[in-house]
């Protein structure tokens, strides 16, 4: 079938029925849950939007001719590396990157594993089938994809199966012929159950051994599989209109723990199955994590420029503009704005073919990129709050201005420079949802944590980094300065 319509989405989700548990209680129709509708509207405007840009978001399907999402294209070109950017990019927009587990970023986890499935084939030729069919079912039946990599906080100083509960965490049960029985909880499924599957990976963030293959698995099972269930969180939609809230109205994708309680995964769909090398090399060997990175880059240069729009935007709206500490915070984002481009840019121009055929960026730019953006985010956001200052505070509701007795007393009082009272201050609600509501909160959290701990990630890069290179040219700099020879070994 070709690329869905948002009713299409829609209607997947109620035909589902998937296994979803919010505020105590278990959801009916998702789709007219208050915690879910925003997102669930905002989801579906995403598949709209590939037919009414087809040019830009549609592509033919190798398999079947039809039409299908170009963000699960597998680039063999620079310019189809471009285009499937443009795509994200243009999806990002609709929420001003806001939205971090739109289906672009896992679609692109499945192209990578799909067009490397060789890959997989170290355990079986049965894996890599099954990884390449997976890629083919996902992108011709546009399928929508959360994901949950990593184990319950129980105590992060042991191993999996050093834990006092080993079976807390996902693991196997079970071989039979047909398939696989798993149990167990994993975390942390952002649009846990408003999508139509789950894909099961494992967190590369902490190497997994021998003794941790239990755990070790990977597999593509539907939402509303029996034995599954979504435990999400409070949700950050308060159920207010988008005027007073439009961001988390509209964008709050939820997060949710995720128990499996033996449930069956069947043969066709499992990837990995209780081997920790294939599953600790499954994310770098096969360049998803390039792929990704290439989304998470791209949707987060929007990001930054939805953010400067904001900063510029209170600027103007009560006169500061002008001022030297304001300038000076308008160039920081402007700065890392560039930076950002730059790294996608030199990551795009610098790619090259893979031995599966694939053009895949220079992981060098991207890994810099999604090291650096979890720490400089926060302080992006701080700056929208220092501009904002009281008027942040001070921002009365839509009904308190359809109020007949105090709207105009406070559209009066709440003018700025070049804007009328009702406008800033839905301006402002803007810059409060994006730095100081529960929503901006987890934004923020969100962005540091995207691909793991930073400081450990830091430190793989640090590994990871080429070093000799530059400790050699002091080598050679100190060497050719005066006389190499030391002092103490002359006679």
């Amino acid at each position: 079938m070709p690329a869905k319509t948002g009713k299409e989405y829609i209607a997947r989700l109620k035909a589902a029925n998937n296994n979803i548990y919010i505020h105590g209680e278990r959801v009916g129709d998702v789709t007219e849950h208050p915690a879910f509708k925003g997102v669930i509207q905002s989801m579906a405007r995403l598949y709209d939007l590939q037919y009414e840009k087809p040019d830009k978001m549609l592509y033919q399907s190798p398999v079947t001719g039809e039409k299908a999402g170009i963000t699960f294209l597998q680039p063999k070109t620079i310019e189809d590396l471009i285009a499937r950017r443009e795509a994200i990019q243009e999806w990002a927009m609709t929420s001003g990157g806001m939205m971090g587990r739109s289906p672009d970023y896992l679609n692109a986890e499945v192209m990578a594993m799909g067009a490397s499935a060789s890959f997989f084939e170290e355990a079986g030729s049965m894996y890599a089938d099954n990884a390449k069919n997976y890629y083919d079912y996902a992108r011709d039946n546009d399928i929508s994809l959360t994901h949950t990599l990593i184990h319950p906080q129980v105590n992060r100083a042991k191993a999996q199966f050093e834990q006092k509960d080993a079976n807390v965490a996902l693991h196997l049960v079970e071989k039979n012929e047909k398939g696989i029985i798993v149990d167990g909880i994993r975390l942390l499924a952002t649009q846990g159950g408003i999508t139509d599957e789950i894909l099961v990976f494992p967190s590369t963030v902490k190497k997994a051994g021998e003794e941790d293959d239990p755990y070790s698995l990977a597999f593509a099972i539907p939402n509303n599989t029996e034995g599954l269930k979504f435990i999400s969180r409070e949700s950050f939609d308060t159920g207010r209109n988008e005027w007073d809230h439009p961001l988390s109205s509209r964008f709050e994708e939820g997060d949710a723990i995720v128990s499996f309680e033996n449930v069956f995964v069947p043969w066709e769909r499992v990837f990995v199955c209780g081997n920790s090398s294939i599953c600790n090399r499954t994310f770098r060997e096969t360049n998803a994590v390039v792929h990704m990175s290439h989304q998470v880059v791209s949707k987060n240069i929007v990001k930054t420029e939805f953010l400067l729009g904001i900063a510029l935007s209170v600027m103007d709206a009560i006169g500061i503009d002008g001022f030297q500490h304001v300038k000076d915070k308008g160039t920081e984002i402007m700065l890392t704005l560039e930076a950002m481009k730059s790294h996608l840019y030199r990551a795009e121009h610098n790619a090259k073919s893979d031995k599966w055929g694939t053009m895949t960026p220079d992981y060098a730019a991207l890994d810099a990129a999604r090291n650096w953006y979890p720490k400089i985010y926060p302080g992006l956001v701080e700056i929208i709050r220092v501009l904002g200052a009281s008027g942040l505070m001070g921002i009365p509701t839509q009904a308190d201005f359809e109020n007949d007795e105090i709207g105009q007393i406070i559209h009066r009082g709440l003018q700025g420079k070049n804007l009328e009272g009702y406008e800033r201050v839905q301006l402002f609600r803007l810059a409060w949802d994006v730095t100081m509501s529960a929503f901006g909160s987890r934004q923020m959290h969100y962005e540091y944590y995207f691909f793991g701990d930073p400081i450990r990630m830091g430190m793989t890069y640090f590994d990871n980094y080429e070093k000799d290179v530059f400790k050699d040219r002091i080598k050679d700099f100190l060497g050719s300065t005066g006389n190499s020879k030391s002092l103490f070994t002359q006679v």
